[in-house]
């Protein structure tokens, strides 16, 4: 009888700590963070970015970014708007966008995503600085 219990708490917490390490993380737990924070001003400019989980630091892959906006809003001019097309990334869990910089200054890119297996979106707002 003994072992019977013994087996049946073993087993028991097996399956807790199975369904517990695969818990997702709440939606403000993720974040966009910019590659590199600086551009050349121009046409066709990449800016990439990472999704990443702030409690474990990973990179998360396959989210699904519905919504980007590319301004001038840090330096006071969001009517300054550029078109953002989406590229492919070249990494699992980053995300990158092909823009014309046409002015020196602060930009901000805007983005909403979907991450898979959560509720909720993940908004970000990044500030690219494009140089000269």
């Amino acid at each position: 009888m003994r072992t019977s219990y013994l087996a049946r708490a073993v087993m028991a917490a097996l399956i807790g700590s199975a369904i517990a390490g695969t818990a997702h993380a709440e939606i403000k737990n993720y974040e966009f963070q910019l590659v590199q924070p600086t551009i050349k001003t121009g046409a066709d400019r990449i800016v990439t970015v990472r999704l990443v989980d702030k409690t474990s630091g990973k990179a998360i892959p396959d989210a699904v970014i519905f919504a980007s906006r590319l301004d001038m809003a840090p330096d006071g001019m969001q009517e300054m708007v550029t078109k953002v097309t989406p590229m492919p990334g070249t990494e699992p869990g980053t995300y990158r966008f092909k823009a014309n910089f046409s002015m020196a200054g602060r930009w901000q890119l805007s983005l909403g995503a979907k991450v898979q297996g959560e509720t909720g979106t993940v908004e970000n707002k990044l500030v690219v600085t494009a140089e000269k």
